[in-house]
């Protein structure tokens, strides 16, 4: 039999993210889609995802980092391209040479992002955040006024331009919660603030929604909406179904080996599953390095054999088993860890329930051994 040269891989379908990105479009009639392809595409491989993503409508690509940013143009990208998290010391002069637009919510920034301008010899472009209550990035409001005074200063020397505004949801995967309208408030005195001083013409996108903003708050899709983990195919409001997404990454591994054990065999580290009969095991070569939580451990379910299987005892470093039983596996048999769940595999959303966490979680911490397969 002919083999695949890797034990894992995640196979990406492309055209689930061209999909879904054409659905959160037609969601926000109006709005342009910023597809946030930050940590390697929410683990789906960057580059690929935001190809697909732009032919399925996106305007704008967003990520956190500025050499996330740096390597979409390395691959050819031109989109306009949004990075947002930024320590001192960071290339800003190469971002701004390489037409990628930088968040800024501090004067001081603002300052070396100008300075950054001068020495790349082009006008940088500057979405000025606004902190509305996750208080996380952005400014203060206290100190939004003093940001506007900065940004329109350096502004009318030339060095930069004021192309964006912008904030971000905390609760907005709880339908009904306070905290929304709140923010909203908060957001549209910031961006009447901005207006009476001039910083807010008709070239200035707005934005503060998010995936679950853009499925399920009209009111918070302003100019530009900047969805994540729709994009991939998961559902950012559980509660409320997956709004015809459609998940794009299946992971999957072969068995490596497999063996018959009597009643009462301990397997893994500690023992923490120990055989009630005769019964066969499998080694599927995946483990926390990469990204299998060793909280998984007698909890979450793969597909094997036609049927799903529960991870056997302690999920190790570079392997974990499953209790097949009596049913017949061999070495090289394929393993599905998760998918979109159409042949009644586990997928990354049961996953994340299994283990109280969130399907962000379980799709990007997919480690780099593990190739992904873009299909």
């Amino acid at each position: 039999m002919n083999f695949p040269t890797t034990p894992a891989e995640a196979r990406v379908d492309l055209s689930a993210i061209r999909d879904n990105v054409a659905l959160l479009a037609g969601r926000a009639p109006g709005a342009e889609v910023m597809a946030v392809v930050k940590a390697d595409g929410y683990g789906h491989g960057m580059v690929a995802s935001a190809r697909a993503a732009l032919e399925g409508g996106a305007a704008r690509l967003g990520t956190a980092q500025i050499r996330e940013a740096l390597a979409l143009r390395d691959a050819g990208v031109t989109a306009p391209v949004l990075a947002w998290i930024m320590t001192p010391g960071e290339p800003l002069d190469e971002a701004v040479g390489r037409d990628v637009e930088l968040s800024a919510a501090v004067p001081g920034l603002v300052d070396r992002i100008a300075e950054a301008a001068v020495r790349a010899g082009r006008v940088a472009r500057v979405h000025l955040k606004i902190d509305t209550g996750l208080s996380r990035g952005g400014a203060a409001f206290g100190d939004w006024p003093a940001l506007l005074d900065r940004a329109l200063a350096r502004q009318a020397e030339g060095t930069i331009e004021i192309v964006g505004i912008w904030s971000h949801l905390a609760c907005a995967d709880e339908p009904g919660h306070p905290s929304v309208e709140s923010q909203l408030a908060v957001f549209d005195d910031a961006l009447a603030m901005a207006e009476k001083a001039g910083a807010a013409g008709s070239h200035v996108v707005r934005h503060i929604a998010n995936s679950a903003a853009t499925l399920t708050l009209p009111q918070a899709r302003y100019d530009m909406v900047r969805p994540g983990i729709a994009v991939y195919g998961l559902s950012p409001v559980p509660a409320l179904g997956d709004f015809g997404l459609r998940p794009a990454m299946t992971l999957t591994a072969r068995i490596a080996l497999t063996k018959r054990v009597p009643a009462g065999t301990g397997v893994s580290y500690g023992h923490l599953y120990v055989t009630d009969r005769e019964t066969t095991l499998g080694l599927v070569p995946l483990g926390y390095a990469d990204g299998v939580l060793r909280y998984a451990t007698n909890r979450a379910e793969v597909m094997a054999g036609g049927r799903r299987r529960r991870i056997a005892g302690r999920v190790c470093m570079d392997q974990f088993m499953i209790d097949v039983g009596d049913d017949p596996l061999a070495e090289g048999d394929e393993v599905i860890l998760f998918g979109d769940g159409s042949r009644g595999e586990p997928t990354a959303q049961e996953w994340a329930d299994s283990l109280d966490t969130i399907s962000y979680e379980i799709v990007t911490r997919i480690g780099s051994r593990v190739p992904r397969v873009h299909r």
